[in-house]
């Protein structure tokens, strides 16, 4: 009897590694979140720049919000089915589906785009974007705690109690140079409570979003609030004879609600890949790095670049990364959970440019 001799197993093609190709499209995709993180400082350019333009920090911010809320309607309404939902908006307050204060998430948008008009000019954009973020990184982690943004309480770890420490020194270290000039730590203060106010936004429009099933008719809500609250006080402010100013002549200084909007776009698309924990993370290095580019090529438009202002920019840019390091939800025993990874100032990504 003979007996076949099996023959040896033909070795395969080797495929191309998986994680080489996980690696270089994380990779990518960061590189493009930063560069989209840079459009929250260019909007702040913009509205800072049209605010000492017009010499009316509320105006420049009714302007911005204005051409958001135009954009984002025609957004809206060019859909049936947003349209329809967009016109079920009424009805779902009178009902009370939501909690009242969900439909006040424009409120936070408003008060970063009124800060911009009102302090980019005396600040700078980069210390201006230092005190934001330092306040979103301390929104992002009492929100965290309290259970604002999720439905998991987060616990004030080590990590997170660092980042807060972090990013308060890092606001102090970049305003040092300016302490003597009166009312600096005052105008600081703005952008900060405004970073504050917007690491809740998230969840309130997050809210909305399901309330009314679309992400789209929450944010074109937001601008609809954010300009109604900007404008009444605009009315008011001239009503009483506050205002007198004259619009600009230049044409790019009309573009902080397109740039915001773009921003928000941006992130939305690159969340799929990243995930919100990568996705703040460059977020914020975009808004930091971007902010100290723009202060150095464009010096007509922000203050002299110190060398505490980088040293700040650096020590927000840790705080923001050390803040996100995830941690086991409270009141869970099971040390294998997975980490939630919505944690800390990965919130801040969503609002920041988000702003509106």
């Amino acid at each position: 009897m003979t007996h076949a001799t099996p023959q040896a197993p033909i070795p395969a093609e080797p495929a191309a590694p998986q994680s080489a190709v996980r690696r270089t499209t994380t990779l990518v995709l960061v590189v493009a979140t930063v560069l989209a993180g840079i459009l929250s400082p260019l909007q702040a350019t913009v509205n800072g720049a049209l605010g000492d333009e017009i010499d009316d920090g509320n105006a420049a911010a009714v302007i911005s919000f204005g051409s958001g809320l135009v954009l984002m309607a025609l957004i809206v309404f060019a859909r049936p089915a947003t349209r329809r939902q967009a016109l079920a908006v009424p009805r779902l307050i009178r009902r009370r589906a939501l909690g009242w204060w969900n439909w006040l998430a424009g409120l936070c948008g408003a008060a970063v785009v009124l800060s911009e008009g009102v302090t980019v000019g005396t600040l700078g954009v980069a210390v201006f974007q230092i005190s934001l973020v330092s306040g979103l990184v301390i929104s992002g982690m009492v929100c965290d705690r309290i259970g604002a943004t999720s439905e998991i309480k987060q616990p004030l770890t080590p990590t997170r109690v660092l980042g807060t420490v972090l990013a308060i020194g890092a606001t102090a270290l970049a305003l040092s140079p300016n302490f003597h000039v009166p009312g600096t730590v005052a105008f600081a203060l703005l952008p900060f409570a405004a970073g504050l106010l917007a690491g809740w936004q998230p969840a309130g429009n997050s809210e909305v979003a399901r309330g009314t099933g679309s992400m789209l008719v929450s944010i074109g809500f937001n601008f609809l609030v954010g300009f109604a609250v900007l404008l009444v006080g605009l009315l008011v402010r001239t009503a009483t004879g506050h205002v007198e100013f004259a619009l600009s002549g230049t044409w790019w200084m009309y573009t902080g609600g397109v740039l915001g909007l773009l921003s928000i776009a941006l992130m939305a698309l690159l969340v799929r890949g990243l995930g919100l924990l990568l996705l703040g993370l460059s977020s914020v290095a975009g808004q930091l790095l971007g902010s100290l580019l723009l202060d150095a090529i464009v010096p007509s438009v922000g203050q002299e670049l110190h060398i505490a202002t980088v040293a700040g920019t650096v020590l927000a840019l840790a705080a923001a990364g050390i803040g996100m390091i995830p941690s086991r939800p409270v009141g869970t025993g099971d040390t294998s959970a997975e980490p939630d990874d919505t944690t800390g100032p990965a919130h801040a990504s969503d609002r920041t440019g988000d702003t509106p």
